[in-house]
């Protein structure tokens, strides 16, 4: 996995975004083998270093910067001796003597051999990152009716997966059946569990409270709080779309400016831009479904008010208005559909990529309705509207219907390496 936008200095670019459970150490899955500390992005561990009233630094924030630079410099640069970690960091060889002893007690680094390099004096022992020593409960709300997630490890390697139903009678109790989900995931992890990622839709708060997810029956929900009560593990909760954005730009050789759309139910996005996701004032960002496209009637939204871009590119809106098309001109009239759709997105589109000077947009959604023409569409609108984003691209993701699985995973190990 590639991480973007981390100077190559001290790797130290870390947007805030989602944050974890409380709970600063991770219960383990395997008896007697301890997991290693998660901080919270709410607490001032996972703040990196801070100032203290504004005054000193605070040791033990500075240790924890300093262990989360270390994995980070692992991550991104692959095995390396200690000599090569304290060059690379710039931290002193005794100091990462030290915390490198700290992470291979933790399970989160590991010696792999003497390296192969000749050079002069003792053979250097190689350090890498413990990928397998630890894993990751992900979890997708997002999906028609139903709740999958995956355990896997700190690689992504899939280690179990399950899908489970999400639609009883009683909608604003159907997060008890989470609360299940997640125990019955953790259970099946075979070791120590870092913490659990989970991707839901609607409106989502700093502090994992879903404010408001209708699709769901959802309002003022703290999921967060509940699901990490419920397993006494470290929790991690984004907006779909905002956990899709995470996979895209981590596991992808991106630039640090980034838009992903993500249609299903309903619409939204998540953006980075440089290397930093933008959540909004009202945790909002990324809103797109109820903005207003054209003054030509349209469709009724769910929402109550005409042409909101949901109402014209939605999978089901959308599906339905190409399951009438009959007749000889059926394939000509699918296209027009199709590049009608295109064409309202690139107008919403159009201005967020001029404000943030974004240069690649990738959708998220059904192949065979936004790969094609919809997406030449949505090209050629935004190229025509903007006047200094002829390279700005459109493509549809690579990761299908896991990407917020994916996302939902790496915000975990975000959380460790202190990129979120």
């Amino acid at each position: 996995m590639t991480l973007n936008g981390v100077d190559q200095d001290t790797g130290a670019k870390a947007p805030a975004a989602e944050s974890a459970s409380d709970a600063s150490v991770a219960a383990s899955a395997t008896p007697g083998v301890r997991a290693p500390q998660l901080s919270a992005p709410s607490s001032p561990l996972a703040k990196g270093l801070r100032r203290d009233g504004g005054k000193k630094f605070l040791a033990e924030h500075a240790r924890n910067h300093n262990r989360s630079l270390v994995l980070r410099t692992l991550h991104r640069d692959g095995p390396m001796s200690r000599a090569d970690l304290a060059r690379a960091t710039g931290l002193t060889r005794v100091s990462i003597s030290d915390l490198v002893a700290a992470l291979i007690e933790d399970r989160l680094v590991e010696e792999q051999g003497i390296s192969s390099e000749t050079r002069p004096g003792k053979p250097a022992i190689q350090l890498d990152i413990a990928y397998g020593a630890h894993q990751i409960v992900g979890i997708d709300l997002s999906r028609s009716h139903r709740m999958v997630g995956r355990v896997v490890t700190l690689d992504g390697t899939v280690i179990h997966e399950l899908e489970r139903p999400l639609d009883t009678a009683e909608r604003r109790n159907e997060y008890k059946a989470v609360l299940d989900f997640a125990r019955e995931l953790t259970a099946l992890a075979t070791a120590p569990i870092l913490g659990i990622g989970i991707g839901s839709p609607g409106i989502v708060t700093a502090e994992g409270v879903i404010q408001a997810a209708p699709n769901l029956g959802w309002k003022n929900l703290p999921l967060r709080a509940k699901v990490a009560e419920a397993t006494g593990l470290p929790v991690l909760v984004a907006n779909d779309a905002n956990a899709s954005v995470y996979a895209e730009y981590s596991l992808n050789d991106h630039t640090a400016d980034l838009m992903l759309v993500k249609i299903g139910r309903g619409v939204g996005a998540g953006v980075i831009a440089s290397g930093k996701p933008i959540i909004g004032s009202r945790n909002a960002a990324g809103e797109l479904g109820h903005v207003v496209v054209g003054t030509d009637g349209g469709p009724l939204c769910a929402c109550g008010r005409t042409s909101c871009l949901e109402a014209w590119i939605s999978v089901p809106a959308l599906t339905t208005r190409l399951a009438g098309i009959n007749g000889p001109d059926a394939a000509t009239t699918r296209e027009a559909v199709l590049r009608d759709a295109g064409r309202r997105l690139g107008i919403v589109l159009a201005p967020v990529v001029a404000a943030f000077d974004l240069s690649e947009i990738v959708i998220s959604g059904p192949n065979e309705l936004f790969d094609g023409y919809f997406t030449e569409s949505a090209i050629e609108t935004l190229h025509n509207r903007t006047q200094f984003h002829a390279q700005t691209t459109v493509r549809m993701t690579t990761y299908g219907e896991d990407i917020v699985l994916q996302g939902a995973a790496m915000m975990v190990f975000l959380s460790l390496l202190q990129l979120l």
